[in-house]
């Protein structure tokens, strides 16, 4: 198994997509500070129950934790919106809003990553990187 991937964001959701939909609570991933930001946004909003860093050479892992044992996983869905091929940039007027309300995307903005109400909040455009309800 690789520890490089191209998409280093796409590889965090697939994985935990993945373990959603077998039923697994932890994930290990290889760290990097974008994606400690976005499981950091996630757990913020309660899609994820937490989230550790774990040291090692010569590359870090990521141990997230998406939901408790002997409960059920509050993620449905979660996809990313913006791709190496293909970057979605929206000013603050026109980020997506996601099932009515009850999803939100992840915005990386120029005051760092934050979810779509709060970029709007603050009158933030930038780069959506992620939905999830």
């Amino acid at each position: 198994m690789s520890l490089q991937s191209t998409d280093q964001i796409a590889d965090l959701l697939t994985r935990i997509r993945n373990a959603v939909m077998v039923g697994k609570n932890e994930i290990l991933v290889p760290t990097s500070k974008l994606k400690v930001g976005v499981t950091e946004v996630l757990k913020k909003n309660g899609y994820v129950a937490g989230y550790e860093v774990i040291e090692g050479s010569p590359r870090g892992m990521l141990k997230v934790t998406i939901f408790e044992p002997g409960t059920v996983a509050k993620i449905n869905e979660i996809s990313k919106v913006s791709k190496p091929g293909r970057r979605v940039y929206s000013s603050a007027n026109d980020l997506p809003v996601v099932k009515s309300g009850r999803g939100m995307v992840i915005v990386s903005t120029s005051k760092g990553l934050m979810t779509g109400r709060e970029a709007k909040k603050n009158r933030l455009g930038g780069e959506i990187l992620v939905k999830v309800w």
